[in-house]
């Protein structure tokens, strides 16, 4: 049997440069076209094996774990000993910010590198493949992927995105397609034209969608009176995911029951928190509603600052609009009056 043919010194470097190559095919990122922007973005996490709520919020470094229960729409007293299965889809929500054309995350997560680390490891096994080792050893500037050292701090660069998609502000969820999944299917469940999903992953058909890759799934955000110069403006939340905001004294949620227009109440979590009313109209308590004749009116979130919490009164008429010229009413007096004069003109031939 012949002897292994050795690597010369040329070719390693190429076959490096080679597996750079390869490797960064299967990298994602998303367009951000405004630089230094910023939102609130979400993506999802496969767990390898059997976890906790509180092992993904240490992973991510998410500082709170209702940021978490809201993007899953978890209850709010669900415990971070809240056991994940092996396999099990959570969603993690984490600040995003534009730069060079695409969106990354922004300062976190972090990740502490530990004995017999290596980035491809960390990219696949412990971030379950929504980076690459590439685009890890680019965004800590690593200049030899095996010389990491324990202890090593590394900033995981999720994908993301701040763009507005189709002239509205929407919230860019980080999909892992399924196996089977079809751009019609996944188009179909979000609510979003397909030419979109297409248009923003750069997919030209079927066959470019494969199973585990994370595409820009662009989620409508519930519309708020959440005033521009509020602490957390512009407060965008997808539907079927709230958030605790105003120092943890006003919980906001966004349900398509309810034709994505945000709901918020106190959080009830925090006992230093005010008494949050709207003045007049009977005093009434954020998010409750009177009604009036024709009107309902709302005590509706309007953002925060450093001292109050601000509110509005929000009225909507709950009365059915009147017909319009085409309506089947207008369409049965029409016929009525044909009716009328026909019959007028049949008694006068015989007058």
């Amino acid at each position: 049997m012949s002897s292994p043919k050795k690597l010369t010194p040329l070719s390693i470097p190429l076959l490096f440069i080679i597996t750079i190559t390869i490797t960064s095919t299967s990298a994602k990122t998303f367009r951000c076209t405004t630089s230094g922007a910023t939102c609130q973005s979400v993506v999802d996490y496969v767990s390898p094996n059997r976890t906790t709520l509180a092992a993904i919020q240490s992973l991510f470094t998410v500082t709170h774990l209702r940021s978490i229960l809201g993007a899953n729409n978890l209850p709010l007293n669900t415990t971070a000993n809240t056991t994940v299965a092996a396999q099990e889809k959570v969603r993690i929500p984490f600040p995003c910010i534009c730069r060079n054309g695409t969106g990354v995350s922004n300062g976190r997560p972090v990740y502490t590198v530990v004995p017999n680390d290596g980035l491809w490891h960390i990219a696949a096994e412990v971030f379950s493949n929504i980076v690459t080792s590439v685009e890890i050893q680019a965004a800590n500037y690593i200049p030899d992927p095996d010389l990491i050292k324990v202890g090593q701090n590394l900033t995981i660069p999720l994908p993301c995105s701040c763009d507005m998609v189709g002239g509205e502000a929407v919230v860019h969820y980080g999909h892992e397609v399924a196996a089977g999944s079809s751009i019609e299917g996944i188009a179909l469940q979000y609510n979003v034209p397909q030419e979109t999903l297409m248009q923003l992953n750069n997919l030209t058909g079927p066959q470019d969608l494969k199973a585990q890759d994370i595409i820009d799934v662009p989620l409508r955000a519930c519309s708020s009176k959440v005033s521009n110069n509020s602490l957390d403006y512009p407060l965008l939340i997808p539907s079927n995911a709230y958030v605790v905001t105003a120092n943890t004294c006003v919980k906001c949620k966004c349900d398509t029951a309810m034709n994505l227009m945000l709901q918020c109440e106190p959080a009830g979590i925090n006992s230093s928190c005010p008494l949050i009313q709207c003045h007049g109209s009977q005093n009434l308590l954020l998010g409750n509603t009177t009604s009036s004749g024709c009107n309902a009116t709302t005590c509706s979130y309007a953002g925060y600052n450093t001292t109050t919490i601000q509110t509005m009164l929000d009225s909507v008429s709950t009365c059915p609009a009147p017909p319009g010229p085409g309506s089947s009413a207008t369409t049965l007096n029409g016929w009525r009056v044909v009716i009328f004069i026909n019959a007028v003109m049949f008694c006068l031939l015989f007058v």
